[in-house]
């Protein structure tokens, strides 16, 4: 996260907000294997070999999994994101054997998505606001820097503008979890595992600049404010 002179923080991917070519490029290939080409390519190659299709996206779901447990080892610590993702795995394995309906197992996906989507949206009733919490664990709450960052909650556009960032993350979510189960419902298995898998990322893409940019001009804007003060 790249923090700016008024204190706004860029909500972003880990990897991204280092900065360094390496860090990106090991970004794009995580996702690339984990996320989206093995769940994919493991899907259409257990159906070509007569595999159910409950049981292929059961399988399938063995590469997300194995991505969240390399960025836990490599991280040293469990994030919320990826408590989700595996929570979604095992929502999708338990529905799959359950009831052995394909599109279950891609619908369940939307349940941690909307759930996240009204955290969001709920942590706006409470004190701090989920992406702020967010930032300031990324951080490390006993840092030098986050004891900085929280610091700046005493000021009111801060506090306005991480409340605007969580609204627009919650509905943004609440909408995704929408889309996906529409997707699922009416397009085929294989449609509706690659936009499962897909969709997020772009989300998450679309949301990081989205609040990238809206950090960018909350700093501007104080930078102003304070040169007319």
């Amino acid at each position: 996260m790249a923090q700016t002179r008024n204190g706004d923080e860029a909500v972003r991917p880990a990897a991204w907000a280092e900065g360094r070519p390496g860090g990106r490029l090991r970004a794009v290939v995580m996702i690339a294997v984990f996320d989206i080409g093995g769940p994919v390519a493991a899907y259409s190659l257990l159906r070509a070999a007569g595999t159910s299709p409950v049981t292929a996206l059961i399988v399938s779901g063995v590469f997300p999994a194995t991505g969240v447990a390399i960025g836990i080892v490599r991280r040293r610590r469990v994030d919320a994101i990826g408590l989700f993702v595996l929570a979604g795995i095992a929502v999708g394995t338990a529905l799959g054997l359950t009831t052995h309906d394909a599109r279950l197992v891609l619908a369940e996906g939307s349940v941690p998505t909307a759930l996240f989507g009204l955290i969001c949206l709920g942590s706006l009733a409470v004190r701090r606001p989920l992406l702020f919490r967010f930032a300031l664990e990324f951080m490390g709450p006993d840092s030098g820097r986050g004891r900085e960052f929280a610091g700046l909650w005493r000021y009111e556009s801060f506090r306005r503008a991480f409340g605007v960032m969580t609204a627009v993350w919650g509905l943004a979510y609440l909408l995704e979890a929408f889309v996906r189960v529409v997707v699922v419902e009416d397009t085929s298995v294989t449609a509706g595992l690659v936009t499962s898998r897909a969709m997020p990322l772009v989300v998450a893409a679309v949301l990081s600049v989205w609040t990238a940019g809206y950090s960018v001009r909350q700093k501007r804007k104080g930078e102003r404010l304070g040169q007319r003060g």
